[in-house]
């Protein structure tokens, strides 16, 4: 039977005779077996039979089969005598050598099945009795499992996300190279020895490609407004990873969650027409995943997204995944009306969380200023916050907000005071104290401190 087992289905042929010598076929009742057909064709044709000559020159010797009566206590879970045991198998007609705490079995040339110890355990269990096996419930032990305050599940991700109005999709990790090519940036993917389909021939290493299929599927069927997102593993080549229970030498394997929306931001309603997601509709949702972890953002290139409509998302200086609009090369291969936002990140990152802490309520007014800085139009609005949040105020400045951009137009008259290549960022700062009312003074100071430390930053004046 081991030189017929699993050849039929190798080739994807099969035949009867393929069918039994798999299951094995009893070599030393050949003789018994012609005889008795010989008798049914006598009886039903008739004819005369001649004699048969049997020449056995060696048959297939089965290898013994030792049973420990130790052993088959323990798999049964009942008490046993070796006596017993040895019982049950005469019983059954097998040729056995007894000795100490262990029986030997020749098997018979018709048990193919009879090939290991538990085989004959098995054979035990089934004279001995099944009625007569104990009842006793197994003890499992049950131990809690607490997660960590600073890490939330996946499932709360998904609901996060759920909740942003987002469906999840499960797709397969094996694309199309080509995907990995123009979407991933990824000349070199793992490739699958044995695909199921010529278009899913490499492991995906990101999960852009699944979701923009994903999109195609349902705007072929005309589906006004697509919100879906995957929480799923990439595959990324990698020598430094190992071989261990859970991953594959040089090949690293990191969970991601992705998200794509396409159509309206919201859903249609009766005060008016929706406005189409964008951008900073993307960047929104990734700012409520990610909350309340504050994540800061710049611009980035990626093989997938809109030159100067990408970003990349960061975490304490450490990038953690990409976010915006998908190229417009890519719009009009696959044949968009309008261009998607996508984000990918690590679900890693998004997972951690900070341990909340309280904060008594503070007792008295907010202060705020507006202020207008002149800055480089190369200089990201990002930037300027991040500036302004870290002037040293005491702890006074609680909030920097930027709520207004001016640039002159081209070849106006008046430019407000600005050079060419300028812009002004209007930002409005919030000053509070917990100790007491802030005083005009306190505020300016910390207003000077902002603009020291936003002009040392990225070289920005206040507006005249």
């Amino acid at each position: 039977p081991e030189a017929v087992q699993g050849r039929s289905r190798r080739f994807n042929f099969s035949t009867d005779a393929g069918h039994r010598y798999e299951r094995g076929v009893d070599p030393s009742r050949t003789v018994q077996v012609i005889e008795r057909i010989t008798q049914l064709i006598q009886e039903i044709c008739g004819g005369q039979a001649g004699p048969i000559d049997d020449q056995t020159l060696k048959l297939p010797e089965r290898k013994p089969v030792t049973l420990r009566v130790a052993r088959t206590e323990r798999v049964i879970g009942m008490p046993l005598t070796q006596a017993q045991c040895a019982d049950a198998l005469r019983r059954l007609g097998f040729s056995l050598e007894e000795g100490e705490g262990t029986i030997t079995v020749t098997p018979p040339p018709h048990r193919f099945d009879l090939a290991i110890e538990e085989d004959l355990i098995e054979e035990v269990a089934r004279l001995v009795g099944y009625q007569h096996l104990p009842t006793t419930p197994p003890l499992a032990p049950i131990t809690a499992r607490v997660r960590p305050e600073g890490q939330r599940s996946r499932f709360d991700v998904r609901h996060r996300l759920a909740a942003l109005g987002y469906q999840e999709t499960i797709n397969f990790s094996f694309v199309e190279a080509e995907w990995e090519r123009d979407v991933a940036g990824n000349a070199d993917p793992v490739k699958l020895l044995n695909p199921i389909a010529s278009q899913m021939s490499v492991m995906r290493s990101s999960l852009v490609g699944s979701l923009l299929q994903v999109l195609k599927f349902n705007l072929d069927r005309k589906a006004p407004r697509v919100r879906v997102f995957e929480l799923g593993r990439v595959f990324l080549r990698d020598s430094s990873v190992a071989t261990t229970d859970s991953t594959v030498k040089g090949v690293r394997q990191p969970m991601r969650v992705a998200g794509l929306a396409w159509g309206d931001a919201q859903a249609a309603r009766w005060e008016g027409k929706p406005q189409r997601a964008d951008f900073y509709d993307a960047k929104g949702d990734v700012e409520a995943l990610l909350a309340p972890v504050l994540p800061t953002f710049e611009r980035t290139e990626h093989p997938a997204l809109h030159p100067g409509r990408a970003a990349r998302v960061l975490i304490d200086g450490r990038e953690i995944g990409v976010v915006g609009e998908l190229h417009p090369r890519w719009r009009q291969q696959w044949d968009f009306a309008q261009a998607p936002v996508l984000f990918e990140l690590d679900l890693d990152a998004v997972t951690a969380r900070t341990v909340p802490v309280a904060q008594p309520v503070a007792k008295h007014q907010v202060v705020e200023r507006d202020i207008a800085l002149v800055v480089a139009e190369s200089v990201a609005a990002g930037a300027v916050l991040d500036a302004a949040r870290a002037a040293p105020t005491q702890g006074l400045l609680r909030d920097a907000v930027l709520f207004d951009i001016y640039r002159p137009q081209p070849g106006a008259a008046s430019t407000g005071g600005l050079a060419e290549g300028e812009k002004s960022l209007a930002v409005r700062l919030s000053f509070q104290s917990d100790a007491s009312s802030l005083t005009d003074e306190q505020v300016d100071v910390a207003v000077q401190a902002v603009l020291a430390q936003a002009a040392a930053a990225v070289g920005a004046r206040l507006r005249a």
